[in-house]
């Protein structure tokens, strides 16, 4: 079995199920009683965001870089960022990492070129929205990203920063979104919609979007489960 290190903290809310999911799930795929070896280094996901905000991509870096030479040292075999919006600099890190790292960008883009998707839209931070990071890779197979209009996305962005990240949930905030979901379906045919930041999980999900979702942080878990106990 590998080692997994897992950047945490981004935030706390999506940490916790990222924990619980792959211990259990390396369990359950193993069919034995075993729980396995796993390393988090937790890091302030207002800071993370604050840099984005600064565009101080060189100073994210080396901030993250911290946290993964951390895990390496704990004896990681291989590392993930347990959140989106830092995959700005997920090349700069993987260059400057002694252990491979696995993209939830190209996780999702993996699961979306498997389904057939054509066209999809994409929530996150506005950093995710608006950034080429997590389209390229989709545009890349052929599979064409959209995003909301610009109201939507500082109401999406607000929100995420000052409700969900702190585990909070809101009604208005559901029904806030499935009117942008429903009217990106019908003015812009989306497919399917891409929940581009991990906390987005918490109030979304097939049975209240008016298309399907492809969450992120179980699509990466799964990946990473098979990566832990892959000989």
């Amino acid at each position: 079995m590998k080692k997994l290190g897992l950047v945490g903290g981004m935030g706390p809310q999506s940490t916790i199920p990222y924990y619980h999911d792959i211990v259990y799930g390396v369990s359950e795929k193993t069919g034995n009683n075993y729980f396995p070896k796993l390393t988090i280094e937790s890091v302030d996901v207002f800071e993370v965001l604050r840099l984005c905000g600064l565009q101080e991509y060189d100073r994210l870096t080396d901030y993250l870089m911290e946290a993964i030479s951390n895990l390496t040292k704990s004896g990681a075999d291989f590392a993930a960022l347990s959140a989106n919006t830092p995959h700005i600099v997920f090349d700069n890190l993987q260059a400057r990492s002694q252990i491979p790292l696995v993209s939830i960008v190209d996780a999702a883009r993996d699961e979306a070129v498997r389904l057939g998707m054509k066209k999809i839209g994409l929530l996150g931070t506005i950093f995710t929205m608006t950034s080429d990071f997590f389209k390229s890779p989709f545009e890349k197979n052929g599979i064409e990203i959209v995003v909301p209009n610009e109201t939507e996305m500082l109401l999406i962005n607000d929100k995420i920063s000052s409700e969900l990240e702190l585990g909070i949930v809101k009604e208005e905030t559901l029904k806030s979104f499935q009117e942008i979901i429903g009217r990106m379906k019908n003015e812009q045919g989306i497919e399917a919609v891409v929940l581009g930041c991990t906390e987005l999980s918490l109030i979304l999900n097939d049975k209240v979007s008016a298309v399907p979702c492809l969450d992120t942080m179980k699509i990466h878990i799964k990946t990473l489960i098979n990566m832990i106990v892959e000989e």
